[in-house]
């Protein structure tokens, strides 16, 4: 095994967490499942493999992630999702790396499935995620959603071998929740950090997503799987400057109401 610790964070994945485990057991003797309130059996499970479970209040997807650093036993950490697993390459390859300079961060190729299908194209097809990092000088950003890894300038980044195979959604009408879900986080995070919805947010944006997506990076040679993602990606974009019209529109009439109560002395 190399020296490195890989953290789970876990609500109800108890349809994929063995698998993932399973896959995980290949380059580390130390899992750390962070869970959630799970109340189907996910702790259970992935304690039948040896893990190390924690049971943690949520604070969000980067706070409950950076709980599970904490407690792992080894500096470098590999982060994963329940519904994400390392293959035999990128095992082998890990086996392989020096784990001797912490100023280094690893970039890993994602292979993202819809159903049982991998799609090779669109923005799907060209995904890589930097997950492998030592947490003496990197850390989560904890934001709603959308967390980000927080790292010295100075960091250097360099790819890996193999894929993190990524099973997303089961079909559109998953998709389709997922998407309301997190579009309405991402538009909590930009009223937080007072991003605006405008016209061009609400109209232009999605539609060159989706042109983007479906024609310039070929997904349609993905099949109807490939229209599905670009419609969604469409669809998304637009619901979460949708929703954050809807929160500036709720915090005006909330701005005129204390306006129209105000007792000036």
């Amino acid at each position: 095994m190399v020296p490195v610790s890989i953290v789970i964070i876990t609500k109800n994945e108890a349809a994929t967490i063995a698998a993932c485990i399973e896959k995980c057991r290949l380059i580390s003797d130390d899992i750390v499942v962070v869970d959630n309130d799970s109340i189907d059996g996910t702790p259970e499970i992935a304690g039948t493999y040896g893990c190390r479970i924690f049971k943690k209040t949520w604070d969000g997807y980067g706070a409950n992630k950076n709980k599970g650093i904490a407690l792992a036993k080894y500096d470098w950490i590999l982060s994963i999702d329940a519904d994400e697993m390392p293959d035999v390459e990128l095992a082998i390859s890990l086996h392989q790396l020096n784990f001797s300079d912490p100023c280094t961060v690893y970039d890993i190729k994602f292979r993202s499935y819809f159903g049982k299908k991998a799609i090779r194209y669109g923005s799907w097809g060209r995904d890589h995620h930097i997950r492998l990092f030592n947490r003496t000088l990197v850390k989560w950003s904890e934001t709603v959603v959308h967390e980000t890894l927080v790292m010295p300038q100075t960091i250097a980044i360099k790819k890996t071998v193999g894929y993190i195979h990524h099973y997303s959604v089961k079909d559109a009408a998953e998709y389709d929740i997922k998407g309301k879900f997190y579009a309405k986080l991402s538009a909590k995070k930009y009223f937080n950090n007072g991003k605006k919805a405008n016209l061009v947010k609400l109209y232009i944006s999605p539609a060159f997503g989706f042109i983007k997506n479906y024609i310039c990076y070929l997904g349609f040679l993905d099949g109807k799987e490939g229209w599905e993602i670009a419609k969604a990606t469409l669809r998304n974009t637009r619901r979460k400057y949708v929703y954050l019209s809807q929160l500036e529109n709720l915090d005006q009439k909330r701005q005129a109401v204390k306006d129209r109560y105000a007792v000036e002395y």
